[in-house]
């Protein structure tokens, strides 16, 4: 493990400014009691899992929802506990990078601290791995200091997102167990809390007192449901890709002979991509949740594109911006296909360099015609979650290849009349991901990280922190929490990309589609 976790932080004028912001606390969180209200129990999802739900959590199935209350509250069924003993707790950093996820700790610190100041907060060093090994950081205030309203993971660090398969999940329990954690805080995406449901029921059976608890954090926005609004770290991607964005706007505009295609990190779907655009204005957008509805095909989508670049040349502007999310290519049916075939060779052992030669007639066709450095991204391993490693394949340069191909054709045939075509491309991802938080996101990882501690302090196993009302300004917020077992859907991916979903597989938390019926999209 990397010794430089939790060392205190050489930071820059900007982020020893931001350093000194306190977020505020809903009245529900203040004070020093715990003000908790148990609603109804909760149900599937969907009511065709139920059975494989049951079957997967007969434990922890069927928990009623928490609301926490402000001290004036008349609420005659509420549980107000006062007697807060010392607890010990760990957290662990298990998703990707999402600015404000050290707020999570710092609210979470400052919960356990005002309610009993002998409780013990301890961060497990390098993510799962740390969990599993054992390595521990007790947080206390000096660590904090260089850490609260800054990006990155670096208090802490991660590395494997997942505590799936049983030498993990046993691994994480002898953790647990070992160092005497009353609770488990799990940051992450919808893998990461997946896991932390799985392992809160794995608890239970193995009658450890651990609870555990999930938080929302990811940039990919698609951790959405009924309970939870949005994630930690979505707001400030969009705003610091938007602001780069507009840059490569007003240099297109500036220089009036270049198309920026730029690829937007995001996964499987494009929220990020469709939240950029609302709040950038590029001249085009594709979203895979669009090319899935339609059935696209890399063609139509390069045909589109071309469409778009000659009806502006009439107009004599021979510049722009394109978006493309990077989970675009695995919405693509006949890429998808691909993709598939090939990772199913992988995983039976066939080496990159053979996997031409096996593949069937379609995909093989389609293979050949791709350019050299696709072929060898489409080569790649796939992640754990078996989706292909997206921020890998520069599918930016793939579609402008193939419109710079056919616009040159057209401009031979005389059938386009603007200039040369001149394609630009970038990968937004990276960037963004370690900036400063913005005050939203450090507001809304901060409450979580309070709420982590009330859900514990009320004996809740298996559940995710949420916020409501996140429109309203903080003092308006409703905090509270969900069992995550109510977000759970069985699904198993087809091989097909349009296909409807089988009812097979592991219950998971499953990414949000961008919906083509929403406000955000009309």
């Amino acid at each position: 493990m990397n010794s430089d976790f939790g060392i205190p932080r050489e930071l820059s004028p900007l982020q020893q400014l931001r350093s000194q912001y306190k977020p505020d606390l809903p009245p529900c969180l203040q004070g020093t009691t715990v003000r908790v209200e148990l609603g109804d129990g909760t149900t599937v999802a969907e009511a065709a899992d139920s059975h494989t739900m049951a079957r997967a959590f007969p434990h922890t199935l069927g928990q009623p929802l928490a609301h926490f209350l402000r001290e004036t509250a008349q609420v005659t069924d509420a549980h107000i506990i006062t007697e807060l003993p010392s607890v010990r707790v760990g957290i662990v950093f298990c998703g990707r990078q999402a600015p404000g996820g050290h707020n999570v700790i710092w609210g979470l610190f400052e919960a356990l601290k005002v309610h009993n100041s002998n409780s013990t907060l301890l961060g497990f060093l390098g993510g799962s791995e740390g969990l599993f090994a054992q390595k521990t950081l007790e947080i206390t205030d000096d660590i904090l200091q260089t850490y609260k309203n800054q990006g990155g993971y670096d208090l802490l660090g991660r590395t494997k997102d997942q505590i799936k398969t049983t030498e993990q999940v046993n691994a994480a329990l002898k953790a647990c167990t070992d160092l005497k954690l009353d609770g488990l805080v799990i940051i992450g995406g919808v893998t990461s809390n997946t896991d932390a449901a799985h392992l809160a029921e794995f608890f239970v059976e193995a009658k450890c007192s651990t609870k555990v608890v999930g938080v929302p954090v990811t940039t990919n926005g698609d951790l959405k449901n009924q309970f939870v609004e949005t994630n930690v770290g979505f707001d400030t991607i969009c705003k610091v890709n938007s602001q780069l964005i507009s840059n490569a706007c007003t240099d297109a505009l500036s220089a009036e002979k270049y198309y920026y295609f730029i690829r937007l990190m995001g996964r499987k779907h494009s929220h990020v991509a469709l939240e950029c655009t609302l709040q950038s204005h590029p001249n085009m957008v594709i979203l895979g949740e669009e090319v899935a509805a339609s059935k696209l095909t890399i063609f139509d989508i390069a045909k589109q594109i071309c469409d778009a670049v000659q009806a502006r040349a009439v107009e004599d502007k021979n510049h722009g911006v394109i978006l493309i999310p990077e989970g675009i290519i695995e919405s693509i049916p006949e890429v998808y296909a691909l993709l598939k075939e090939i990772h199913g060779l992988l995983r039976q052992g066939v080496a990159a360099d053979k996997i031409s030669t096996q593949l069937s007639p379609w995909s093989s066709a389609l293979f050949e015609f791709l350019p050299p450095f696709i072929k060898k991204q489409l080569l790649l391993r796939p992640e754990s979650d078996d989706s292909a490693q997206l921020s890998q394949i520069e599918t930016e340069k793939l579609l402008a290849y193939l419109v710079e191909t056919e616009m040159n054709k057209r401009l031979k045939e005389g059938t386009y009349k603007g200039k040369k075509f001149n394609a630009i491309c970038h990968f937004f991802g990276y960037q963004a991901r370690g900036s400063l938080p913005s005050k939203f996101d450090c507001d809304y990882a901060y409450v979580l990280g309070h709420i982590c501690y009330h859900v514990l302090a009320a004996g809740l196993n298996g559940y995710m922190a949420t916020v409501t009302n996140l429109k309203s300004p903080v003092n308006k917020w409703k905090c509270g929490a969900a069992p995550i077992t109510a977000m759970m859907t069985v699904k198993h991916w087809s091989q097909n990309a349009s296909s409807t979903l089988t009812s097979i597989g592991r219950p998971a938390i499953h990414p949000a589609m961008v919906d083509l019926k929403g406000k955000a999209y009309e």
